[in-house]
């Protein structure tokens, strides 16, 4: 392993049975342990299924992981994407040797802190401040060197009035950030981060992004993030790799990884063209759907305080059909946000004439909020209607927030619900003295 290397994983797979821990018989745990002792194979793994929750397999086996080969620099920012069920988690385990790897070997250097779930590695019956020298402890650290950095623990945590009582009375927030500053502060040459984070309130969250781009600007200090939040990946990571189904499909530059993720698990990008030879319909065909910026500029991501176009282009094939475009909007659950039907343009109420046409919609700025959003596009007439082309997952855009500056969010740091967060109009006055 080269010196700027700190962390490479080779054929790394992971193998689970399905509903039972072990082999789930005797006769087949002696039979793994004697092709051991004769130096063959183990004759389960030639058997499991891919990793793919949504469909039925048909052995008792699942490669959780399979054939996970990567490195990371010192001082790199790792951000590790997929779908629930990509295994993430289960990579992150192996790495900070919550579990071992069924093949493969990982290779590391120095010290591996892990925040995986919340309580991972606190004792409940134990006060905050004991965990904190128990943690310190595991990672090897000596008594004085934790008391060197205790104060600036539990300050960055900001759970000072409750250190001294018992974790288990601690809310998950609180657990989450005495975690986070334990394994931030005990000087890891490695932070393993899963999503954990989510569950801490926007302030830490920005605080704990901080600090962690401290540590590796700053400190040289190497972290491994998982989230599926794209503003912070974009925000955090300086490289990314995409899993699916137990594997890395992709590896390499944030921004290309963020746009495969949207074309692998949304089926989209932000912008499409389709095959006129695959349409049928004699009335309209679909040309192309982009989203795109004030210049007509496709992009894939936004900013919540700029406007996004959404603009159609489509070849009327039969005059005199009251055509227009149709809009739906869905969050990354799926969720309908809002759909929009053109009815206020000029050409709205005309029967339109055999030629190509183009419809662009703009969504005002600060409506949106983070995350990712996923368009289908429709063409319809009306006067009757009737539907003539439909995609629900057409094409798909993520929004950033800009934490420092959001005329939304205004001083406020506290966690922001809702899938929109539209900017609104507030009167305030006094009215008696």
């Amino acid at each position: 392993m080269s010196n700027d290397i700190i962390l490479k994983a080779e054929n790394i797979s992971k193998q689970y049975r399905l509903g039972l821990v072990g082999t789930g018989t005797i006769s087949h745990d002696l039979n793994r342990w004697w092709n051991k002792v004769i130096g063959k194979e183990d004759p389960y793994l030639r058997v499991g299924d891919v990793n793919d929750r949504s469909v039925k397999g048909s052995s008792d086996y699942v490669w959780a992981l399979q054939d996970i080969n990567f490195e990371v620099k010192q001082g790199e920012v790792l951000g590790i994407i997929g779908k629930n069920g990509a295994g993430k988690s289960t990579l992150l385990k192996i790495l900070s040797k919550v579990t071992s790897p069924t093949t493969g070997e990982i290779n590391t250097r120095g010290r591996i802190a892990s925040l995986l779930e919340v309580g991972t590695g606190f004792h409940g019956e134990m006060t905050g401040r004991e965990n904190i020298y128990l943690n310190g402890a595991i990672l090897g650290m000596t008594k004085k060197e934790i008391i060197s950095k205790i104060d600036d623990i539990i300050e960055f945590s900001g759970c000072e009035r409750y250190i001294d009582t018992p974790v288990k009375r601690y809310s998950s927030g609180m657990t989450v950030r005495l975690a986070f500053a334990v394994a931030a502060f005990l000087e890891p040459e490695i932070l393993v981060i899963d999503e954990v984070l989510a569950v801490g309130d926007a302030e830490f969250q920005k605080r704990a992004i901080g600090k962690m781009q401290n540590l590796s600007e700053e400190e040289g200090r190497t972290v491994l993030f998982v989230s599926h939040n794209m503003d912070t990946i974009m925000r955090l990571c300086t490289r990314a790799v995409l899993m699916k189904n137990g594997r890395i499909i992709e590896n390499g530059n944030v921004d290309e990884i963020i746009d495969k993720y949207l074309n692998t698990e949304f089926g989209t990008s932000s912008s499409k063209k389709w095959d006129i030879n695959n349409s049928n319909n004699k009335i309209v065909r679909i040309i192309e759907a982009k989203a795109h910026n004030s210049n007509f500029e496709v992009s894939k991501n936004f900013k919540i305080t700029e406007k996004v176009g959404i603009t159609i282009t489509y070849e009327v094939l039969n005059s005199g059909n009251k055509i227009h475009s149709a809009f739906n909007f869905f969050n990354s659950n799926g969720v309908n946000i809002f759909d929009a039907h053109e009815n206020n343009t000029e050409l709205y109420h005309v029967k339109k004439k055999n030629g190509i046409y183009q419809s662009t919609v703009w969504i005002p700025a600060n409506l949106f909020s983070e995350g990712v959003v996923i368009v289908g596009v429709a063409l319809v007439t009306h006067d009757p209607f009737v539907k003539h082309f439909h995609e629900t997952d057409a094409i798909a855009f993520n929004m950033i927030d800009d934490l420092s500056n959001s005329p939304t969010r205004g001083d406020y740091v506290g966690n922001m619900r809702g899938i929109i967060r539209p900017l609104l109009d507030w009167e305030s006055k006094k009215i008696k003295d």
